[in-house]
Formats: structure tokens, C-alpha cells, sequence
């Protein structure tokens, strides 16, 4: 399937610099492109690649100015990564078209008492127990499974080997990836005086709201009391723990291997790096962006940067690193200072002029 530049800038709603009537059938990154490919350039680290890529058409965006002669055609949109997603989102749709599975495999269990929608599909080796509510055009991969009570809203697609626990509540259009767990139990101990631990009944459930993505091996713990919500549209990537009772606001994207803590709020709209450590019962503000691997054990205002461990703000973090790094160049001159001090001081003891 080809589409020529100027079809290709129509949907996007683009501007054409170049040959309109070039034709591309597949997609590339731009340092692999080869003729008759698509690729786009937003980040200004990847240019260069502008100038010596083989592709035959490129999305940039609409304030691009080349620095250099380009053989491809240019075709200039509001947001080139937007573009470029939605491009290939209508391009694995035509692809797997004809790939949508339906029915139910066997083996598999599902309780009488279940409620199955329309148009699902449920894999081999799936255990959906009683009193689960499935809804409409759901595709439910191999070795699923499904705990009682549970009510999944409609276009949800669970993969292979996904756990979730008794009561959780999902909403539509959900996506969750391969053995990430939903609902399992809250990390809560009450230490006891002869130095062992009572577990704590984590009674609440989870809470997903729509258009939420859940990476690989992701776990989201039930709440103690009440429970743990991932509000509207959230995207959270693979290897995450988001502990009891903790609140992820709408539109919030967490980075893979980060964990927050019980009963922390995580503000609408935030962004959290990879490897990041958030600590328990805290607010952060809405818009908050947290740098990789930094350490967040306080409240923070709305739309505020934070890097570091612990934390800073995002310039103070900055000139901090830059003192860092010189930290064995300064060492080593005040190593000098103290060995000349040492010296002037023996010199003026030496002459009479201290007195002992």
C-alpha cells in the first residue's frame, strides 16, 4: 500500500516542500531511511541525519528552516511526533486488520455467573471467575486472569499472562501488557514486640479509569480501605510499583522501574523519569516532572522540575552538578593551600614571630 506526499500531508493537514507526487509504503526512523519511506524529525539532536537520510518523505515541523540542501520531500506539520504517531497508529491498524481474533479458545473457565460482551475474545488457558462483567470487543490473551467481582469496561485489551485481583475496577479502552499484576495485595505489616510482623488486611480494590496504558510486569497494589485509583488516561510504562491507596493522576506518565510509595497523589498531567523514588503519603502537584532516578520525599508545588536524590529544583540541581563534577579539582587545591599554610607557618615559627 502506497500514498503519495500530498495524500500523506492532506490527512496531517500539512504543508509540501518538494516532490507531492513522491510515493512511501512503509515507515522508518530517520537514520535508517531508505527510498520509498516516511520517517519524521522532531528531536534537533537527530538533523544531521536530515541531510544523508535516503528517505523519500520526512515530517518536520512547521518553523523547520534546513540548514543544508535536502534531497527528500518535507512535509510541515504543527507537532511532527503527534503526526508521525497518528501515522502509525492507522498504519498497524492496516496491517492487523484482517489478525483481530474472536471467540473463545478452549481450554479455558468462565464461571456461569460472568457477563461476556460482544464481540470478545478470550485465549487459551484463561480463568475469568464468578460474577465478572466483561464488556464490549475486549481481546483477552492466553493464561489471563480474572478475580471475582471484577468489572472490565469495553475495548480492553488484556496480554498474555495478566493477573488481576478480586474486585478491580477497569473502565474502556484499556490496555495492559504482558504479567502485570492488578489489585494484589497492599505492603502493609504491623511490627509486633517480639520482632515479628502481622499482616494488615488490604480490604479496598483498584480503580483504572479509561484510556490508561499499563506496561510489562507492572504491579498496582490494592488499597488497605478504599482504593487505589490510576485516573483517566495515565500511560505507565513496564516494571513500575505503585504501592496501596496511591492516587496517579490524569494523563500522568511514569517511566519503567519507578515506585510510589502508599498513599502518595501524584498531580494530573505529571511526568516521572525512569527509576525514580517516591515516597509515601505525599501530594505532588499537578504538572510535576521528576528527572531519572531522582528521589522525591516531600510535597512539591504544580508544574515545578525536580532532579536528583535527594531532590532539587531543577537549576539548583544543575549548578549543584557542575560543582560536583570539579569537587576533585577543588580538593586538590585545597590540599595545596593547607601544604603552603603548613610551610608559611613553620617559616614564621622558625623566625621567632609565633609565640608557643
Amino acid at each position: 500500500m502506497q500514498f503519495t506526499a500530498k495524500q500523506i500531508s492532506e490527512f496531517l493537514d500539512g504543508t509540501i516542500e518538494g516532490d507531492a507526487t513522491v510515493k512511501v509504503g512503509e515507515l522508518s526512523k530517520i537514520e535508517d531511511g531508505k527510498a520509498g519511506s516516511l520517517c519524521f524529525l522532531s528531536n534537533p539532536k537527530y538533523e544531521s541525519y536530515l541531510y544523508t537520510t535516503n528517505a523519500s518523505v520526512v515530517i518536520v515541523s512547521l518553523d523547520f528552516a534546513p540548514q543544508h540542501p535536502v534531497s527528500c520531500t518535507l512535509i510541515k506539520v504543527k507537532d511532527p511526533y503527534s503526526a508521525f504517531s497518528l501515522l502509525l497508529e492507522k498504519y498497524n491498524e492496516a496491517i492487523n486488520q484482517d489478525k483481530n481474533p474472536s471467540g473463545i479458545t478452549q481450554p479455558c473457565f468462565i464461571h456461569p455467573s460472568a457477563k461476556i460482551g460482544k464481540n470478545v475474545f478470550i485465549g487459551a488457558f484463561c480463568t475469568i471467575e464468578e460474577d465478572v462483567e466483561i464488556g464490549d470487543n475486549c481481546q483477552i490473551f492466553t493464561q489471563v486472569y480474572i478475580g471475582a467481582n471484577t468489572k472490565i469496561g469495553n475495548d480492553c485489551v488484556l496480554n498474555p499472562g495478566v493477573k488481576i485481583y478480586r474486585r478491580s475496577q477497569m473502565g474502556n479502552r484499556i490496555t495492559v501488557h504482558a504479567n502485570a499484576v492488578i489489585g494484589s495485595d497492599g505492603f502493609g505489616f504491623a511490627p509486633q514486640p517480639d520482632g515479628t510482623y502481622n499482616k494488615i488486611a488490604q480490604i479496598g480494590n483498584v480503580v483504572i479509569e479509561d484510556d490508561v496504558e499499563i506496561g510489562a510486569n507492572t504491579t498496582i497494589d490494592r488499597a488497605t480501605m478504599g482504593s487505589t485509583f490510576i485516573r483517566k488516561g495515565a500511560k505507565l510504562d513496564n516494571l513500575i510499583q505503585i504501592a496501596h491507596n496511591v492516587d496517579v493522576g490524569a494523563h500522568a506518565v511514569v517511566a519503567a522501574q519507578s515506585g510510589i510509595s502508599g498513599s502518595t497523589k501524584l498531580g494530573d498531567n505529571s511526568v516521572i523519569g525512569g527509576q525514580v523514588g517516591i515516597a509515601g503519603h505525599l501530594n505532588l502537584g499537578k504538572g510535576t516532572q521528576v528527572g531519572a532516578q531522582a528521589g522525591i520525599n516531600f510535597n512539591t508545588e504544580e508544574n515545578k522540575q525536580w532532579h536528583g536524590s535527594p531532590a532539587q529544583p531543577l537549576k539548583e540541581w544543575m549548578r549543584s552538578t557542575v560543582i560536583f563534577k570539579k569537587l576533585p579539582d577543588v580538593e586538590k587545591r585545597v590540599r595545596e593551600l593547607e601544604a603552603k599554610i603548613a610551610e608559611l607557618t613553620a617559616v614564621i615559627a622558625q623566625n621567632g614571630m609565633i609565640q608557643k
